[in-house]
């Protein structure tokens, strides 16, 4: 109960084929960066793809998400501008605003007093670019998008958004958060992976096409490296399609995630303010984490216990992941399992 695998494509048949047939025609690697010759068909066809499906101008595959945050926040700014940032993003987010060389401040998560009163103050740098988790991943709480979207347009800011857990699973065509929220096209960079929901390997940006041609000519994690094996990203537009054809999939999903949390509650655990897929029973102690999370494996469950430096000291939880592919007798023979360790261990 920890693989980001939400909607259980990674082991889909379809795409096993779709694999194999794009790695007898394709080979096994690009064997070259982007802006060399590691550009073929698969890459061009699933950033087309993955711009309509985002309602952007264009999108651009980078290798791996931590890659595509890093080279956003590095490609787009300089010692001009400033980079306002939720206290729980995401490490990626975290290192791509170490690696800018712009001012960085920080908010409370999710507080947008504090937000507007840093972005009041930061109206003399030259860009205001405001970076947030859509699904924050330790938490499974999600970003207050629509005012986020406020304030930037009355500060002129930019927002990225970092999707990585939502494409695929929230909004009425799994979308992503900003589709939940319903301001799709009112954030300026969409951001996301291909090896969550979608059960692949990489991930993407995708906005405005001035946008992308600057992270084109500027973002040193894109340039820099090999591109994905074309296989991947043909396999990637395989389950593209999957997730716009299937909804049913997100139904389930969202649906198991409702009541495996309503379940944990009523057995006394915290799930913090997890709202997704993603449900955290918070413990506290990183080692009475890790001694719950080896118990629950010994009765056949497996949740990875979360401790210091993911999360602060004190803030320790187990982290667990719903997946479409679960029914309702595997929901409760694990509530029926941590319920009885976690009374073992005294935490309810």
């Amino acid at each position: 109960m920890c693989s980001n695998n939400y909607l259980g494509l990674a082991s889909d048949s379809r795409l096993k084929e779709v694999a194999v047939r794009a790695t007898e025609l394709y080979g096994t690697g690009a064997c070259a960066s982007r802006l060399i010759s590691g550009t073929m068909e698969p890459h061009h066809e699933l950033e087309e793809k993955i711009a309509i499906f985002k309602q952007a101008d264009r999108a651009l595959l980078f290798s791996t998400g931590y890659m595509a945050n890093i080279g956003i926040l590095q490609g787009l700014t300089n010692e001009e501008d400033v980079i306002l940032s939720d206290a729980l993003n995401h490490a990626s987010i975290i290192d791509g605003c170490r690696f800018s060389r712009a001012a960085v401040k920080v908010y409370r998560h999710k507080d947008m007093s504090h937000l507007e009163e840093l972005l009041r103050s930061c109206q003399h740098y030259r860009q205001r670019l405001i970076v947030t988790d859509g699904v924050f991943s330790m938490d499974g709480d999600t970003a207050p998008l629509r005012d986020i979207v406020t304030l930037a347009k009355k500060y002129e800011a930019l927002t990225i958004l970092d999707d990585a857990h939502g494409t695929g699973v929230l909004g009425r065509h799994g979308k992503g958060t900003a589709e939940y929220f319903e301001v799709m096209s009112d954030i300026d960079l969409h951001m996301g992976t291909l090896g969550k929901a979608l059960g692949v390997f990489g991930a993407y940006v995708a906005g405005d096409k001035i946008l992308i041609e600057t992270l084109i000519n500027k973002a040193r994690s894109f340039i820099f490296t090999t591109a994905l094996p074309p296989a991947v990203a043909a396999t990637a537009s395989a389950a593209l399609d999957i997730v716009i054809e299937e909804p049913e999939r997100r139904k389930r999903l969202l649906a198991n995630a409702d009541y495996f949390r309503e379940g944990l509650k009523r057995l006394g655990f915290n799930t913090l303010e997890s709202t997704t897929q993603i449900i955290p029973i918070f413990i506290g102690d990183a080692e009475a984490t890790m001694t719950m999370s080896r118990l629950l494996l010994e009765e056949g469950i497996f949740i990875q216990g979360i401790r210091p430096p993911t999360v602060p000291p004190g803030m320790c939880r187990l982290r667990i992941t719903i997946m479409a592919t679960m029914n309702r007798n595997d929901l409760d023979f694990a509530l029926e399992v941590i319920g009885r360790v976690g009374r073992q261990m005294g935490i309810v």
